[in-house]
């Protein structure tokens, strides 16, 4: 759909550079999706860690670009939803068929074809889906690992331990616990920027920021904090409701 604001969700007490300790939390950062990534292990080494992540945020850019007209997702733009999903990579068909169901439930006002009929674009969602991906990999290299927690572009994703969070314009904190998630969308770092797939025009309410958090999935968390942004706290709560009771939102005004 549309890219995301810069999501600024910090992790309290390791706001690390490349490499630095503070206590026995390890923080790596780069540069991946078009945003900033870091892979942050408590009483571990994340080097090894962030190798893995980094492979698997490589792939499912080089499949998901919207901005390379060689990418799958640019190839399969002209086709129906139904020829996306039976041409797709495996690997990425749950992004795309996430991304068309939230279309269907919220009435076209998330809409991965946002730019136009013959055009896709997941950058609402896809990150969320490559932090779940990554996520499932460290679990299956690391079953008894250290504590480790996954941000790309402020989607995260806790693969293991507690971490304690916070939020852009808020002195708000959170704690999130093993398989949790949590995405923010939000129009103060890059201004508007965020559509309404129904008229295409900007979104016009009082939000400062909304943060979506889910028990077991970063890209439903993505998809979700711009689907409450859109639709705005009233209605926004009342979606929640009937399609994802497991999920909390943290509005900010």
């Amino acid at each position: 759909m549309l890219k995301k604001a810069f999501l600024a969700i910090l992790v309290l007490g390791s706001l690390l550079g490349c490499g630095r300790q503070s206590e026995d939390i390890s923080s790596l950062e780069f540069t991946s999706m078009g945003t900033v990534a870091s892979v942050k292990v408590r009483g571990g080494n994340s080097k090894e860690v962030c190798n893995v992540v980094k492979d698997v945020f490589l792939e499912v850019e080089r499949l998901l670009n919207a901005h390379d007209v060689n990418s799958e997702l640019s190839r399969l733009a002209k086709f129906s939803e139904k020829e996306i999903l039976e041409n797709c990579s495996p690997l990425v068909r749950p992004c795309y068929e996430k991304a068309f169901e939230l279309e269907r439930e919220t009435l076209g006002a998330f809409s991965p074809r946002w730019r136009g009929e013959g055009t896709l674009d997941l950058g609402a969602i896809a990150k969320g889906y490559a932090v779940d991906l990554a996520t499932e990999k460290i679990k299956e290299a690391y079953p008894n690992g250290p504590d480790i927690l996954i941000d790309l572009g402020g989607n995260l994703r806790v693969v293991s331990g507690e971490w304690t969070i916070g939020f852009h314009g808020s002195s708000d904190t959170l704690v999130l616990k093993s398989n949790e998630a949590v995405a923010t969308s939000g129009e103060y770092f890059r201004g508007k920027h965020i559509k309404d797939a129904r008229t295409g025009g900007d979104i016009k309410n009082s939000i400062y920021s909304v943060s979506v958090i889910h028990p077991e999935s970063a890209m439903t968390a993505d998809g979700l904090s711009t689907v409450m942004f859109i639709l705005g706290r009233q209605k926004g709560e009342a979606f929640i409701k009937k399609y994802y009771p497991l999920a909390r939102v943290i509005w900010v005004n």
